[in-house]
């Protein structure tokens, strides 16, 4: 499906207003333009504003069959954490305004495994937001765990959010510049 296409959604969505976080419905019928597709979520317009879709509503835009939500799960470690599989994870991870991963635009300040007590591996991530105030932020660093707990060996993931330093546009790289039309 092209991006920016009008759709028509073929049942009522659950979804979240971009910046601000406000959870809404897109109601069946509605129409939607896909504006972002990365990272297992969409980032539709609807009725003049931007949205948040998750992937498990992926059928709701035409996208195949409905997706079942995972089922958590009580996950042990059989080893130590491959710190490059975690930064790889973390690749995935988008801020839904912005076409670029949050590694790229400089968001993680910090990523180390820890062997815990029980025999599992805990991951500490430190990262920060592109603004403080950003209402999408909650939503961003539940991903950020989500997808740092599905790398093999991690069995928890604590994440620290700072703005000391605060983001500026020097700590985006090479890539996400070139990207975004910075250079």
């Amino acid at each position: 499906m092209a991006s920016g296409q009008m759709i028509n959604t073929t049942r009522d969505i659950d979804a979240i207003l971009i910046p601000l976080g406000t959870p809404v419905i897109i109601p069946e019928g509605a129409q939607v333009a896909i504006t972002q597709e990365l990272g297992g979520t969409y980032t539709v317009s609807v009725n003049g504003n931007l949205a948040r879709v998750e992937g498990k509503d992926a059928d709701a835009l035409g996208f195949g069959k409905k997706q079942e939500e995972t089922k958590t799960e009580i996950k042990t470690a059989h080893g130590p954490v491959d710190e490059q599989l975690v930064w790889e994870a973390l690749k995935t991870c988008f801020d839904p305004e912005i076409p670029v991963n949050i590694v790229d635009l400089g968001l993680i300040y910090d990523v180390h495994a820890v062997d815990l007590d029980d025999g599992g591996n805990a991951v500490e991530i430190t990262m920060t937001l592109t603004a403080a105030g950003c209402g999408m932020g909650p939503f961003i660093v539940d991903d950020v765990r989500a997808k740092t707990l599905e790398v093999e060996n991690v069995t928890e993931v604590n994440v620290d959010l700072t703005f000391e330093p605060p983001w500026d546009r020097a700590m985006m790289s090479d890539e996400a510049k070139l990207q975004l039309g910075m250079f």
